[in-house]
């Protein structure tokens, strides 16, 4: 399978890039991945969306059209989303605007969500309410949050029993999305979906 990882923090040297590399890094040692796409916000600011995005266009052919490719060759995704007073930062919300012609459509997601103290809950909230209906994008029943994540993730191996906690955490997460992966691939497989006709949820 492919697995893309977003970094959806769109800060130069972010706290989330860290956690996606981490996570990315986890993923290709399973013998489940056979390649892994990373797509971090702050290597890649998207324009906002507009209109212009569902039709033919020149400018949106450049700086989407690529990055469209990719996801909709994944099988699944993690979605790395740092809270900023309490919110999903703009640009994820912009990313997922974009994902329009079924990218994501009937494949699983783990959300992990980052925060630099003792936050994180919101962007879970956020994501799995507002994220998925136009996507049609499966938000696995796990979702991890790496809270204090400045003394997380920072070596190769742990340094802390907490760092230890959540990289275990990770382990076991990405190991069910990869299940979930591997079935949500039949139900794509069924013939049962139909995004001409029904490409925006209810």
């Amino acid at each position: 399978m492919k697995i893309a990882v977003i970094s959806g923090s769109h800060r130069n040297g972010s706290e989330s890039g860290k956690v996606a590399r981490h996570v990315q890094q986890q993923l290709t040692s399973s013998p489940d991945v056979t390649s892994t796409y990373a797509l971090d916000l702050a290597d890649n600011p998207l324009p906002l969306w507009d209109p212009e995005a569902w039709q033919p266009s020149e400018k949106w052919a450049s700086v989407w059209s690529p990055i469209s490719a990719e996801l909709a060759a994944s099988d699944a995704f993690v979605v790395v989303a740092p809270e900023w007073g309490g919110m999903v930062p703009a640009g994820l919300k912009n990313f997922f605007l974009l994902c329009s012609r079924g990218e994501l459509a009937h494949k699983p997601a783990l959300i992990v969500a980052v925060s630099a103290s003792m936050g994180g809950s919101y962007p879970i909230a956020e994501l799995r309410m507002s994220s998925y209906k136009n996507t049609y994008l499966c938000y696995i029943p796990d979702h991890v949050i790496v809270r204090n994540v400045r003394g997380l993730l920072n070596d190769p191996a742990a340094q802390s029993p907490d760092d230890e906690r959540i990289r275990e955490r990770l382990r076991y997460a990405l190991g069910l999305l990869l299940q979930y992966g591997k079935a949500l691939q039949l139900v794509r497989a069924s013939g049962a979906i139909d995004l001409t006709r029904y490409p925006f949820g209810m």
